[in-house]
C-alpha cells in the first residue's frame, strides 16, 4: 500500500500535540490503518501517551524537544485547539507540515476573534461585544441586553471560565469571576436545541460531512448526542454551507466542527468551532462507515477520505466524573460500547469516557 502525493505511507509516524483522550483515540484510529503515532505533550503519563509508538514529554516552547519530534513526524496535528503560535512555528521551522493550518487553530482560541470571523463569512452569531472592564461591562449590557453570559476570551472550555447575567446588578460579581482576564460578553440565544455539524476536508480539496448531530450539555458539559437530530434537511443544508465555506477560506485539512443553536425559526446560530475532532462526534466510532478520528488522521496524512455516511441511530453518552465506575454494568450490556480513556484520577465534571448505543435500522 501506498501513500499520496507527500503523505503519510503505513509504518511511518504522525505527530500528535497534547496526549488527552482525543490523542488517544486519535492514536487508536491511526494505528488501526498502520500508522505510527508520536505523541507531544506537557503531561506524563497521558491518556494519548500509552497507546502511543512514542512520547515526548516536554514544555510547548521546548524548541529542542519540538525539532525532535518534528525529525521524526513530519506531518503533525492536534488534539485541541489551544496550541500556542510559537509552537507551530517551531515545528514548521524545524521542517514539518502542521496540519489544520494554524490559522484557524488561532482564530479558535479566541472568543471574539471567532465570532467576529464567523460573521466575516456570514455565519451568523449572537450579539457578542469585547469586554476588559467592569465599566466596559456595563457598557456592553446596555447594548446587547440580559440575560446574557460573559466569558473569557481565550482557554475556557466545559462551562469554566463563565458568568451568566440575569440583571445589570450582576456586572460587578461576573466581572470579578474573570479576575482580570479580557473577556466577551455574548447575547442569550433563546434556542430550540443545540447541534453541531462534523466535517472534514482532504488535501486535496475533497469534502465529507456527517449527519448533523443534536447535543445536550449539563453544567456547561456535554452529556449527550443523539442521531438523528430533530432537524429539517434545509437546516442540515445550512450548516454545511457554513463549514464548508469557513473550511475553504483556511485550506484546512482536517476534521472541523460548528456548534449551533437552532431556532424555533430554523435559523442557525453558530456558538463556537473547533478545528479538531469532537466530543460530539464520538458515536462515529459504531456508527458511522469512517470514525472521525481515521477521517482526521486520513486528511492530514494525505489519503483519501472515506465515506461519512452513518449505519444506524445512535446515543452517545459522556461518562462524568464517578459515571465512570459504573463500567461493569456498562461492560455487561450487550448493547453498549464502552470507551474509558485511561485517565488515572476521578474528579467532578471531569470526562472519564463515554458509551454508545446504536439502533437499526437508522431512520
Amino acid at each position: 500500500m501506498t501513500g499520496q502525493g507527500t503523505g503519510l505511507k503505513p509504518g511511518e509516524a504522525l505527530g500528535i500535540l497534547g496526549g488527552g483522550q482525543l490523542g488517544r483515540m486519535l492514536a487508536i484510529a491511526a494505528a488501526q490503518i498502520g500508522l505510527d503515532v508520536h505523541v507531544y505533550t506537557d503531561e506524563a503519563d497521558s491518556p494519548a501517551s500509552r497507546v502511543a509508538a512514542k512520547t515526548i514529554v516536554g514544555a510547548y516552547d521546548d524548541e529542542a524537544k519540538l525539532a525532535a519530534f518534528a525529525r521524526e513526524a513530519r506531518i503533525v496535528t492536534s488534539e485541541f485547539e489551544n496550541v500556542p503560535a510559537a509552537t507551530a512555528d517551531a515545528l514548521v521551522a524545524a521542517g514539518a507540515i502542521v496540519r489544520p493550518d494554524p490559522r484557524a487553530l488561532a482564530v479558535a482560541q479566541d472568543r471574539f476573534d471567532e465570532k467576529t470571523f464567523l460573521n466575516s463569512m456570514d455565519v451568523p452569531t449572537v450579539p457578542f461585544a469585547a469586554v476588559n472592564s467592569l465599566a466596559e461591562l456595563e457598557a456592553a449590557l446596555s447594548r446587547i441586553g440580559t440575560p446574557a453570559i460573559l466569558k473569557t476570551r481565550r482557554l475556557g472550555y466545559d462551562g469554566l471560565g463563565q458568568a451568566r447575567l440575569q440583571s445589570g446588578a450582576d456586572a460587578a460579581a461576573a466581572w470579578e469571576k474573570m479576575s482580570g482576564a479580557p473577556a466577551i460578553l455574548e447575547g442569550f440565544a433563546s434556542f430550540e436545541r443545540e447541534v453541531s455539524i462534523i466535517a472534514a476536508r482532504g488535501a486535496d480539496g475533497s469534502f465529507a460531512r456527517y449527519d448533523l448531530c443534536e447535543n445536550d450539555h449539563a453544567g456547561g458539559i456535554l452529556s449527550s448526542t443523539r442521531l438523528p437530530a430533530r432537524a429539517s434537511p434545509a437546516v442540515s443544508a445550512a450548516a454545511e454551507k457554513a463549514v464548508r465555506r469557513v473550511m475553504e477560506h483556511f485550506d484546512y485539512v482536517g476534521v472541523l466542527t460548528i456548534e449551533f443553536f437552532l431556532m424555533a425559526d430554523g435559523a442557525l446560530i453558530a456558538n463556537e468551532m473547533a478545528p479538531r475532532v469532537h466530543n460530539s462526534g464520538h458515536w462515529t466510532i459504531e456508527g458511522a462507515l469512517t470514525s472521525q478520528f481515521e477521517q482526521h488522521v486520513r486528511a492530514v496524512v494525505g489519503w483519501r477520505l472515506g465515506p461519512a455516511a452513518r449505519i444506524a441511530d445512535c446515543e452517545m453518552t459522556n461518562l462524568i466524573g464517578e459515571d465512570a465506575s459504573r463500567w461493569a454494568e456498562i461492560a455487561s450490556d450487550p448493547s453498549a460500547h464502552l470507551h474509558l480513556y485511561g485517565k488515572r484520577s476521578t474528579r467532578a465534571g471531569r470526562k472519564m469516557g463515554h458509551v454508545t448505543r446504536l439502533k437499526f435500522p437508522p431512520t
